[in-house]
């Protein structure tokens, strides 16, 4: 089976070098980007995670204060020493997007 979206980039995050080759969040980004042209290709349904992965490019953009098309592996790329840096940026920024942007079965029950 394969794994989720988010369960992938959470095990990039570990061992990156055997999923990306080399520490880079360009990398990481072609790797994300064919890990959702696989499953449209397949015919998979876009999971929930996904849909709000496609969030993330604005919510960058939004928090760097850039208006380009710039992707978001190069916005990040651009903020950082380098591609080793920026790939252990995107993990926090990351993490602060999920947090910030909670999953419609994820949200707390209001009582």
């Amino acid at each position: 089976m394969m794994s989720s979206l988010y369960d992938l980039i959470r095990k990039i995050q570990k061992r990156p070098s055997l999923y990306l080759g080399k520490p880079s969040v360009c990398n990481l980004r072609s790797c994300i980007s064919g890990y959702i042209l696989a499953r449209r290709e397949l015919g998979i349904s876009q999971t929930d995670e996904e849909r709000q992965f496609t969030e993330f490019q604005t919510w960058i953009q939004s928090k760097f204060h850039i208006s380009s098309s710039q992707s978001w592996d190069k916005i990040i790329l651009f903020y950082s020493e380098d591609e080793h840096s920026a790939l252990d940026s995107f993990f926090k920024l990351f993490e602060e997007f999920t947090q910030s942007h909670p999953l419609q079965n994820e949200r707390p029950l209001v009582g």
